[in-house]
């Protein structure tokens, strides 16, 4: 008799869970819609002003993305550091359990660069944005020359008319525009009729030692889905150069280099210089 009425207990309790609404299990898994993010960027406080460090929070049950204009990080919660004064729009991007997106945009004011900006935001982008147009002022503006011995075209070298063959698509008045909002780059023609866009980084740890207790290189620029003005390697087909040395960079110019692959002093590199428009 005891054993068949704790049998019946045991069914009635297995009852009464399998009847509990999957509603309730799955409820975590429902996606959120942008008013139900708890999403926030608050500028840290320094003496009673918005510094340029942000704090990123995320206290929602989604993924996160956040586009803060030079940058993307993808913790919950993050300190970022902006690069110019005034308002900016940062974007948070949520994904759901479901695989859906959930967006919103979150409105933040600078009020001074409390904390150390790298110049060379300012340098490449001047306070917003800032063109760049080939540099005719200089010897010549595309070419090749020795690696780790040349700063500028000194074998094969092209003055700025020479583009509008060299370059055709952009010809000898293309330019490249870097902005800091989203770290974009925009490479056009003079007319504005053939644009490529894409993004750029830089990283001024990577300098390039010239072998003679000098520097070659003071950094490395990076661009994505977007090369600069003739930016292609003639001897390896034409193929496209996104990574590129950063041989001079001040307010007025700059100048890149890239070493074909294997490239050892004097081996082959490639320059482009550039002016500020």
């Amino acid at each position: 008799m005891k054993k068949s009425i704790i049998y019946s207990l045991i069914i009635l309790m297995a009852a009464f869970y399998a009847c509990d609404p999957i509603e309730n299990r799955d409820s975590n898994d429902l996606p959120i819609g942008a008013d139900e993010l708890e999403v926030s960027a608050t500028p840290v406080v320094v003496n009673g002003v918005n510094s340029n460090k942000v704090v990123l929070k995320n206290m929602s049950p989604v993924n996160s993305e956040w586009n803060y204009g030079i940058g993307i990080t993808r913790k919950s919660v993050d300190t970022v550091l902006m690069v110019v004064t005034g308002p900016s729009t940062i974007s948070f991007t949520g994904l759901n359990p479901d695989g859906s997106y959930v967006t919103k945009d979150i409105s933040v004011t600078v009020d001074e660069l409390t904390f150390p900006v790298p110049p060379q935001w300012g340098l490449l982008c001047g306070s917003g944005s800032k063109t760049w147009v080939w540099d005719e002022t200089a010897s010549s503006v595309w070419g090749n020359g020795g690696y780790l011995g040349c700063y500028a075209p000194c074998w094969w070298t092209n003055d700025k008319a020479s583009m509008d063959s060299n370059d055709p698509d952009f010809g000898s008045n293309g330019s490249l525009t870097f902005s800091i909002s989203g770290a974009s780059l925009v490479k056009s023609n003079e007319s504005g009729s053939n644009q490529v866009s894409g993004s750029f980084s830089f990283d001024m740890s990577k300098t390039t030692d010239d072998g003679n207790g000098g520097l070659w290189a003071v950094g490395k620029l990076n661009t994505k889905n977007v090369t600069v003005l003739a930016g292609k390697a003639p001897n390896n087909g034409d193929a496209p150069i996104y990574e590129y040395d950063i041989l001079q960079l001040d307010e007025d110019k700059l100048y890149l280099g890239w070493p074909e692959p294997g490239a050892g002093a004097w081996g082959t590199a490639w320059f482009w210089m550039y002016r500020a428009q």
